[in-house]
């Protein structure tokens, strides 16, 4: 029984100051990242895509684990793979070594771009623009590895992306015991399975990812608690429902249990400061939910 080709273009990329390992992903293919993301920490970042063998992930992996290099392990699997010539591969391993493979029956546009740490690869695109403008946003983007994912993933739709649209994306980074508890490496693995405009709400969704579970925060990025930023925290926290007070001013126990209170309703325990500072990032989020309840 013949399946759908999820078109579609990623990145894999390694990050040599964190040793994070990621892949980001859209297609005009429903919950791409069901599919096509595959990561160990440690390890190595597959991506998986046209008609995708979905055992290329582990067994690249193991292969990777093993210390075979990424274009060996690629060559290996291509080797045992019947169907070989509908396949689409990138890899990238913990030493930063990187390699792709586009298979002859690809759709096109289809093809791949290796650069130092990442890979980038797509079929069914507008042209060779996307991998080309991909690899350039993540080598000249500034920032930690997710940050650079989303910036190849977003110049590539604006290079032209999938010539059938968009649906779904993806982006999955992992950490040794980066994710939730420490229990696994799944530092970062959020999606996004049917939307017209997947990247944007991936981007979104990952912003509230990040100020709710990831200490990614700029350590310049903080406010002091100062009247006035206090007397903003207090109608604020009035408005919402969760302090009854006067705008003193002053963040007496009464008003930091209050906003400890907000905190923890909306996820944000981990970044509650005991300085006498806000994060800048939690202080916005803040902001917009007074906002919208005024609205």
């Amino acid at each position: 029984m013949p399946h759908p080709r999820p078109s579609t273009f990623s990145i894999v990329g390694f990050d040599p100051k964190t040793k994070d390992l990621g892949i980001a992903v859209e297609s005009k293919f429903v919950a791409v990242g069901a599919v096509v993301p595959f990561a160990q920490a440690g390890v190595g970042a597959v991506a998986t895509q046209s008609y995708a063998n979905t055992t290329y992930g582990p067994n690249a992996l193991a292969l990777l684990k093993r210390r075979v290099a990424p274009k060996d392990a690629l060559q290996r699997l291509v080797k045992a793979d019947k169907e070989a010539a509908q396949r689409q591969a990138g890899v990238v391993d913990a030493r930063g070594r990187s390699a792709s493979y586009t298979g002859k029956e690809c759709f096109p546009w289809a093809g791949h771009l290796v650069g130092r740490n990442y890979a980038c690869q797509g079929n069914l695109l507008a042209g060779e623009d996307v991998v080309k403008e991909m690899g350039q946003a993540f080598e000249g983007t500034q920032g930690d590895l997710p940050v650079r994912l989303l910036g190849a993933l977003s110049a590539g739709q604006r290079a032209g992306g999938d010539k059938r649209g968009q649906q779904s994306a993806a982006l999955l980074v992992v950490r040794d015991r980066g994710g939730y508890g420490g229990f696994n490496d799944r530092w970062i693995d959020i999606r996004v399975d049917d939307h017209p405009e997947p990247i944007e709400e991936l981007i979104r969704v990952f912003s509230v990812y990040d100020v709710t579970l990831l200490n990614r925060e700029d350590p310049k990025d903080v406010l002091s608690l100062n009247a006035n930023v206090v007397r903003e925290i207090q109608a604020g926290l009035s408005a919402l429902g969760f302090y009854r007070g006067a705008s003193s001013g002053k963040f007496d126990a009464k008003t930091k249990s209050a906003f400890e209170a907000w905190a923890s309703l909306n996820n944000y325990e981990n970044k509650i400061r005991k300085d006498g500072k806000v994060w800048g990032s939690v202080f916005r989020a803040f902001r917009a939910a007074v906002s919208a309840k005024g609205s």
